[in-house]
């Protein structure tokens, strides 16, 4: 089967470099999910943008390096490249503060970009790039351009004070799918005043507030990340429950990012639901033990999809 089996995945939102104690390593997370579809064997295009400096030389420079196309990679002259500062805590949990004003804060609707959206049969996007008017109204002026079939995955990415209600509803409602974690749940049930509130066990609450997010906004799928508990996915009624497996964990940083990739190209490919949720979290399970969010895939992983390993 050839590449063309999943169609065109496009990812719009923050690049930036992650500064790490043992030097900069590329990320923000549809950077990574940009990097992890095509690193499984999607076509992808990657709408963001840089400054005109080395960090932003260095982002053209690897996504070429990747066989990532730089055509939708906008240079901005006043700003500078993103960067963010990370801790990592003793269990590999990354904490990131993030510089603010910078090149992806100013992402616009370029003719490549309009034209990557209208052709995508998957888009994905988070909130932290819309924390400022200019990359927010272009993020959710793509996404509403892509085809009415097409996956909106909002990968919601909650980070430090940069979201608010507003545009996670905005969010939602565009969105036909959404893929958060179970530090996120909680924030969401309180900023949407989820039910479940009362329940006595923790499980029970979950699901209610995933049933009520799915209702509330059509959503076609809902999916959980709980670190070393594994995932849940809910689709239509169907629930899937994949326990992980232990692993040692190097960081945490673009785990998430990789599952929503995999999560993708398993609903693209209309894979059985508990097969998709094995195989996104084999391959988050994967990038948990490497350094950085963006290590090489081992090509099994592209196989399981019966794609063609990106070259």
């Amino acid at each position: 089967m050839g590449l063309n089996v999943v169609g065109a995945v496009v990812g719009v939102g923050e690049v930036l470099w992650d500064l790490l104690l043992a030097g900069p390593q590329l990320g923000g997370a549809p950077a990574n999910f940009a990097y992890h579809a095509h690193a499984l064997g999607a076509p992808v295009k990657f709408i963001t943008r840089v400054g005109n400096d080395d960090y932003g030389r260095e982002v053209i420079r690897r996504f070429n390096e990747m066989g990532l196309p730089d055509t939708t990679v906008q240079v901005d002259e006043l700003v500078s490249t993103g960067t963010a500062k990370v801790a990592l805590s003793g269990d590999g949990l990354a904490h990131f503060t993030i510089q603010e004003n910078v090149a992806w804060d100013h992402i616009a609707v370029t003719p490549e970009a309009l034209a990557a959206a209208r052709e995508a049969d998957a888009i994905c996007f988070g909130s932290l790039a819309q924390r400022c008017q200019p990359s927010r109204n272009t993020i959710q002026q793509l996404v509403a351009a892509t085809p009415p079939n097409a996956l909106r995955v909002f990968d919601i990415n909650l980070r430090q004070q940069f979201h608010s209600r507003g545009v996670i509803e905005e969010s939602l409602q565009l969105a036909n799918v959404l893929k958060l974690n179970d530090d996120e749940l909680p924030a969401l049930a309180e900023v949407l005043s989820l039910p479940g509130s009362t329940e006595q066990k923790i499980e029970h609450k979950t699901e209610r507030q995933i049933e009520c997010l799915a209702q509330t906004f059509s959503l076609r799928l809902v999916a959980l990340t709980r670190g070393a508990k594994g995932s849940l996915l809910y689709q239509e009624g169907r629930w899937s429950d994949c326990p992980s497996r232990p692993v040692r964990v190097v960081d945490t940083v673009g785990a998430g990012d990789s599952f929503t990739a995999a999560l993708v190209l398993g609903l693209l490919r209309k894979m059985d639901l508990d097969e998709i949720n094995t195989l996104a979290n084999e391959v988050a399970r994967y990038v948990c033990s490497c350094a950085g969010g963006t290590p090489s895939l081992p090509v099994e992983f592209a196989r399981k999809f019966s794609l063609t390993p990106a070259q």
